[in-house]
C-alpha cells in the first residue's frame, strides 16, 4: 500500500512593511495598512505618508475640534462626527482626517460602510489641525479631498496661526470667508459656526458660544426639518 502523499497549505507571503514615501494604489496600501496596527498611515495621492509624533498642542486643538463636530451632531439629528476616521476615496487616496462631519446615507449623506466598517467616500466636511504637515494638508491632501468630493474642507495652520476653510463651488475649492463678526459660517451644515479666533487664543467660553448661537439659528433648525424629510 502505497502511503497518500501529505498535503499542506502553503504559507501566505510576509507582507511587506508600510515606508514613508512608498508609491502604492490604495488596494495595496489598504492591504498592509491593516497589517500594521501598530503604526498610523495614510495614502495621500498615491503616496504613503507615515504620522510622526504628535505635540501637545496639535493634541489641544484637536481635541477642542472634536467637541464642536461632536456637538454639532449631537444637536443635528441625522448626521455624525468622526475622528481619526480612515476614509477610502478613490485608487490613490485613504487619508485619516482628524475630525470630519457626514450626512449619515439614510439621511441623503454621500458616504457608505463598507463590510469591514470602513468609510467609502468623502465626508460632507472634514477637518485637519496642521502643524507639521501644513503644506501636505494644504496642497496634495486639499487635492484630493477636492477630488473625491468633500463639500467643505477646513485647516487649522499652527506655525501660521491661520484658519483656512474651503467650500466646494463647481468642483474646486474656493475660500470661504469669516463674516464681519468674525465667525465663519457652514454651508453645508448649517448652525455649524466658528469664531477663527477664539479657538487659536483658546478662548473657549466664546467659542462654545458662538457654536450656540448656530444652533439658535433659523437656517440650522430648517436644515434639521430639511434632512429629517429626507428620510421619510
Amino acid at each position: 500500500m502505497i502511503a497518500a502523499e501529505r498535503r499542506t497549505t502553503p504559507p501566505k507571503k510576509e507582507l511587506p512593511p508600510l515606508m514613508n514615501g512608498d508609491h502604492l494604489d490604495q488596494k495595496t496600501f489598504h492591504e498592509r495598512y491593516e497589517a500594521m496596527p501598530e503604526v498610523q498611515a495614510e495614502l495621500i495621492g498615491g503616496i504613503v505618508y507615515m504620522s510622526s509624533p504628535q505635540k501637545l498642542r496639535h493634541g489641544y486643538h484637536h481635541l477642542k475640534l472634536a467637541q464642536l463636530t461632536g456637538d454639532y451632531a449631537d444637536e443635528t439629528p441625522g448626521t455624525e462626527g468622526c475622528v481619526n476616521s480612515t476614509s477610502i476615496l478613490g485608487p490613490d487616496a485613504e487619508p485619516q482626517p482628524d475630525t470630519g462631519l457626514y450626512i449619515l446615507p439614510e439621511f441623503g449623506g454621500q458616504t457608505a460602510l463598507d463590510d469591514k466598517g470602513y468609510l467609502i467616500g468623502a465626508p460632507e466636511w472634514v477637518g485637519e489641525i496642521s502643524d507639521s504637515t501644513e503644506s501636505i494638508d494644504l496642497n496634495r491632501k486639499k487635492l484630493d479631498y477636492e477630488k473625491a468630493g468633500v463639500r467643505e474642507y477646513m485647516v487649522v495652520a499652527l506655525r501660521s496661526e491661520q484658519v483656512f476653510w474651503f467650500i466646494r463651488r463647481r468642483g474646486k475649492f474656493k475660500p470661504l470667508p469669516a463674516d464681519t463678526d468674525g465667525i465663519i459660517r457652514s454651508e453645508v451644515f448649517p448652525g455649524f459656526w466658528l469664531d477663527a479666533d477664539a479657538f487659536l487664543q483658546r478662548d473657549n467660553k466664546r467659542l462654545r458660544a458662538t457654536l450656540r448661537q448656530g444652533f439658535a439659528s433659523p437656517e440650522h433648525a430648517a436644515f434639521v426639518a430639511k434632512i429629517a424629510k429626507r428620510k421619510a
